[in-house]
């Protein structure tokens, strides 16, 4: 599918000033990427925006930053029957243990999916929020491509350059 839209990530404030970087995924690793392997986690709500980056303990200082995007191919995860046909399931995708099964065997089985979509093509991926709180209405947008311009524009909203200050 193509998103075009809005979406939204609350950034640690240490990566502020690079909103549009990924490093932060590449360092450690995320649900769907391997480690040093760039991508941008973000949500199509605000509020799922927060709960995704204090998932663990109280609220932390955030910096929340809003994107318009045009991302020509998008695979849903929401779509049953293309989940389906790659060989996976919502179990899979929800996996609690991603983070133990990437330090034990050196990759989650999300990230090794996340690597076929890549090879297949896709931008990025539309799936279901885990963070405590969150309903399957919470959405999140990982990226995996991404620029200035298409199949992957991204533009940043910063009308007044005030991460640049």
């Amino acid at each position: 599918m193509r998103y075009r839209g809005p979406f939204y990530r609350a950034l640690n404030p240490v990566y502020a000033r690079e909103p549009l970087s990924g490093k932060g995924a590449e360092l450690y690793g995320g649900r769907f990427n391997a480690k040093g392997v760039p991508a941008l986690y973000a949500c199509l709500a605000v509020i799922t925006a927060l709960r995704e980056v204090n998932q663990v303990g109280s609220l932390q200082p955030t910096t929340l930053v809003s994107y318009d995007a045009d991302i020509e191919k998008v695979f849903d995860t929401r779509n049953d029957a293309a989940l389906k046909a790659e060989g996976v399931d919502h179990s899979l995708l929800a996996d609690p243990a991603w983070r133990h099964r990437m330090k034990k065997e050196g990759i989650a089985p999300t990230q090794l999916f996340a690597q076929e979509l890549v090879q297949k093509g896709f931008q990025g991926l539309l799936v279901r929020s885990f963070a405590p709180g969150s309903t399957a209405e919470d959405i999140n947008l990982v990226l995996w491509t991404w620029g200035n311009e298409l199949p992957a524009r991204m533009t940043l909203i910063d009308d007044e350059n005030r991460l640049s200050r």
